[in-house]
């Protein structure tokens, strides 16, 4: 009997489905992508409708050598790669590859790795989709005309080994743009008052000032928030009114990719990258009692829908856990965003029986942390609204009006379960109040307030940033965020993003010589159009000939146009200290740094740093400090820089006037150097491996040196300036002439 192949995409799959599949299947695993485009060339050709060469990617033939050989004899192949773009592409090249008379092909889609789930799968299978794949192949060669063609201008203009990125590029722009917000944003200054008041023996409670007159008042100073205060310290305070109402509180839907990740990074501290990681690993499958079982549903999905099967078990776990009371009367739908992919349910638990308690003994603990947040956001989602009474009064004081809210849980619902520990605490509790009731104001307290700048991304609110400006798909996230980290475009600074000097280069020179390519509202368009691609609105052809139309102006332009940051350097507003010609900001194999744009005439070089407003200043580095010192052959001030032997002055008039001498550092010994017609004495000092030694403080005019400590004591047999203090293992310490000729030596300390 022949026997179908079945192919996955993931090795951690093929165990789970032979167990579920049994003796009657064969099951192979591509492990990820087996033909790609060729890595050392374009590989499209732009002329004939964008025709892409595949290949198979190297180090992949011994994998296709055995699907090859495991697919002889089976007229039926299923391909069961993940349920997305880039799995249709890995299920249309393996049927490529596979391709036979008299075999047929079949399309078989995995959203959970259950048992029924599998196994209701393969009796649905479908075809290959082309659209799907035709999508792929879009954003595939969208990518590689841009990074294959950009890259080697950034290696040619700025630096080898850079890479630009469709959307990589995009990404790195917004956090360029944030930074630069940030160095651009002006402080103001603001005052608050806060009253502290009493109704009676009641709990005091907090009131805030917000209007004068009935108006809207802000507080631009501290006289003015004196004046304020001693006003209000004569004031009579009273209630003007009170307002009770009672608010629901609705549950999220359950999670999407971002939100998941979203979440992940802000609760879990896992980073973008690792949260997938253990989403793959929760979704492929594990051992729980012996037999491998997937626990959630497939990770990579912006659509918020879930099966009726789902929520009808999750409906049954909160009456039975949690009482009647927490349970809707009918499953809860979340609409999803426009323009979002329904292919695939939200990200939930495959069973909602496998509560977190139960599975831990199976789960790593990053695997339970992430697991425990899927789930109880999953059955929270079906679970009723918290309910929360909230009082809000006005307190009136002279022509003041103070605000005070309180706020008090009346059904904890949902957030019995899936609570939020990161939140903001809650509101204080108000004692009854009601209109014309007389209060004690205990105390005022004024404080002053600046206005903040924009933050910085985080990943989370990276990945938020993304996903609200359409730039990327659930399945990229974490790849962007990694790949501008590694390319040393941006840095991670204590769990924020900010720019490299790389980053504002490369982006500056990329947005000023490119339109629209990396344009944030371009690139969202462009995956809308994938989108269209996918659902057969739109003609892959036609999407990449309007693409490569502007793309193809715009690398011209740039090969003209953009400045070479080798070469010429980008312009700065600052001036050679030596020549007064204007500095330019140029690139090298140790990164950017400083040049005079008067070279080869003024050979300044220096490196820099930005002040908080951006700023440019150059850098006063320890191998070149100002000093006071000055130079004694032209007059002009003299630099401490560092040289191979310790520290030294030289002349700023270089190269017209090369005077140095050395830095008069270091504990004297009160011995003059031996050297005839030197006039420096030896003074202690310290070799780049910390080591002690003696030398000149004349160097670099002497360079006089030795390791043993010179004593100001003359030689009594040869009458010689000074002595060595040496030490021995069997005799100890002792003084030597330095004379080789003498050899006179004591005991030291005789």
């Amino acid at each position: 009997m022949k026997k179908p192949l079945v192919i996955v995409e993931s090795p951690t799959k093929v165990r789970t489905l032979k167990k579920y599949l049994g003796k009657d299947y064969k099951v192979e695993a591509t492990v990820g992508h087996i033909m790609d485009l060729p890595p050392k060339k374009l590989g499209i050709d732009v002329d004939r409708n964008f025709s892409p060469t595949y290949q198979v990617i190297p180090g992949k033939q011994k994998v296709v050598s055995t699907l090859r050989k495991a697919a002889e004899g089976s007229d039926e192949v299923y391909l069961a790669p993940d349920p997305d773009r880039e799995g249709e592409a890995i299920a249309w090249h393996t049927s490529e590859v596979l391709k036979k008379n008299g075999r047929t092909f079949h399309r078989v889609l995995f959203h959970e790795l259950t048992k029924n789930a599998v196994l209701k799968a393969m009796e649905n299978p479908t075809a290959l989709d082309k659209n799907k794949y035709d999508a792929q192949q879009v954003r595939r060669i969208l990518d590689r005309l841009v990074g294959y063609q950009v890259s080697p201008l950034l290696w040619r203009k700025v630096k080898g080994g850079l890479s630009a990125g469709r959307v990589q590029s995009v990404a790195v722009r917004i956090i360029c743009e944030r930074e630069r917000a940030i160095q651009a944003f002006e402080p103001e200054e603001y005052w608050s008052i806060t009253a502290s008041m009493k109704k009676g023996d009641a709990p005091a409670f907090s009131g805030r000032l917000v209007k004068k007159d009935g108006a809207r008042f802000s507080i631009p100073n501290g006289q003015t928030a004196d004046a304020v205060e001693k006003e209000l310290s004569k004031a009579s305070f009273v209630v003007g009114g009170v307002k009770e109402k009672t608010v629901r509180k609705n549950p999220q839907a359950p999670y999407t990719t971002s939100k998941m990740q979203q979440d992940a990074i802000r609760r879990l501290r896992f980073t973008a990258k690792k949260t997938m990681t253990v989403a793959q690993q929760l979704y492929e499958g594990v051992e729980i009692g012996g037999e491998p079982e997937g626990l959630i549903t497939y990770m990579r999905t912006d659509s918020t829908r879930v099966s009726t099967e789902a929520a009808n078990e999750a409906l049954e776990y909160v009456e039975k856990t949690f009482g009647p009371e927490y349970r809707p009367k009918a499953p809860r739908r979340y609409s999803n965003k426009k323009k979002v992919q329904d292919a695939h349910e939200a990200i939930r638990p495959t069973s909602v029986s496998n509560t977190p308690e139960k599975v831990a003994p199976f789960l790593t603990k990053d695997q339970l942390s992430l697991y425990t947040l899927i789930w109880k956001r999953f059955v929270a989602s079906q679970m009723n609204p918290a309910l929360v009474d909230q009082t809000q009064a006005t307190i009136h004081a002279g022509p003041y009006q103070l605000a005070a809210s309180g706020s008090r849980v009346r059904f904890e619902g949902f957030q019995v379960l899936d609570k939020d520990e990161t939140e903001p605490k809650k509101e204080e509790t108000l004692p009854p109040l009601a209109k014309g009731d007389k209060l004690f104001c205990e105390r005022l307290e004024k404080k002053q307030h600046f206005t903040q700048p924009p933050p910085r991304f985080s990943e989370a609110t990276l990945v938020k940033e993304l996903e609200e400006n359409g730039i990327g798909r659930p399945s990229t996230y974490a790849t962007i965020l990694s790949t501008i980290q590694e390319k040393r475009y941006v840095e991670l600074v204590k769990g924020y993003f900010r720019p490299s000097e790389l980053g504002f280069i490369v982006n500056d020179l990329l947005t000023s010589t490119f339109g629209d390519i990396f344009d944030v509202d371009f690139t969202a368009q462009m995956e809308n159009q994938l989108d269209q691609v996918e659902s057969a609105q739109a003609d892959p052809n036609g999407v990449l000939e309007g693409f490569y139309q502007s793309f193809k102006k715009d690398l011209e332009q740039a090969e003209e146009k953009m400045v070479s940051a080798k070469g010429v350097g980008l312009p700065t507003e600052l001036a050679c200290p030596r020549c007064g010609k204007p500095l330019h900001i140029k690139v090298g194999k140790n990164g950017p740094f400083l040049a005079c744009s008067g070279y080869p005439e003024c050979r300044f070089t220096r490196n820099y740093v930005r002040d908080e407003k951006g700023r440019l200043q150059i850098e006063q580095t320890p191998e070149e400090e100002p000093t006071d010192e000055v130079c004694e052959k032209c007059g002009r001030p003299m630099v401490l820089k560092k040289g191979r032997y310790g520290p030294f002055y030289a002349c700023t008039g270089y190269p017209e006037c090369k005077n140095t001498r050395s830095q008069r550092t270091g504990v004297s010994t009160g011995v003059a150097c031996p050297e005839p017609r030197c006039e420096g004495e030896l003074v202690e000092k310290r070799s780049k491996r910390g080591k002690v030694f003696y030398g000149c403080n004349k160097y670099p005019q002497c360079t006089y040196a030795t390791w043993d400590k010179p004593v100001a004591k003359a030689c009594p047999q040869c009458e010689g300036p000074f002595l060595l203090e040496k030490t021995s293992k069997k005799t100890g310490p002792f003084l030597l002439c330095p004379k080789k000729e003498c050899g006179y030596r004591e005991p030291l300390g005789e």
